[in-house]
């Protein structure tokens, strides 16, 4: 039997508002761009029976000359979306592919490890050059960490599980 995607599901893209009255999952991690395969489109396929709000902050209208400053405004629109995102999100969906740094990723992975409650929940692939020291953080504050996007789909279904979403 195929799943259908569930009336309540939804993908809001940076930098979007969204609603706060369902589940929120935060996509934070690699950004993949063509031929590769993009994590966040899997877990989008995933989770689409869900009664869900995913949060991707990919922006469709990035400019990759943007200024990165705080005195420019669609860069701060978007930090301060991601950040916001974060701290509303029931679940934060990591991915740390191969062949980056994903030096922002590192961060909002900081951002949420010593935080009490929250349910987050890593893919480090290998050839990921900082890997050791995700594993290293992930282990001192309990997070999970697997080993590609199709095994965190799954642990996102567990976690969303573990919320009550119906469904997972």
């Amino acid at each position: 039997m195929s799943k259908r995607r569930d009336p309540n599901y939804q993908v809001v893209f940076a930098p979007h508002p969204y609603p706060t009255d369902k589940p929120i999952v935060f996509l934070s991690g690699t950004i993949h761009y063509p031929p590769a395969t993009d994590w966040r489109v899997h877990l989008q396929s995933s989770l689409f029976h869900l009664p869900i709000t995913l949060l991707n902050p990919v922006r469709p209208d990035w400019d990759s000359s943007w200024k990165e400053d705080i005195n420019f405004p669609p860069f701060k629109e978007q930090v301060n979306w991601e950040l916001g995102g974060m701290e509303a999100s029931d679940v934060l969906a990591v991915y740390f592919g191969s062949n980056t740094e994903a030096p922002i990723t590192l961060m909002e992975l900081g951002l949420a490890a010593g935080k009490q409650g929250k349910r987050v929940v890593v893919a480090c692939v290998d050839g990921y050059k900082k890997k050791g020291n995700v594993q290293v953080a992930c282990e001192k504050y309990g997070i999970e960490v697997v080993r590609d996007e199709v095994e965190l789909a799954r642990a996102v279904l567990v976690k969303l599980r573990e919320l009550g979403v119906e469904g997972a």
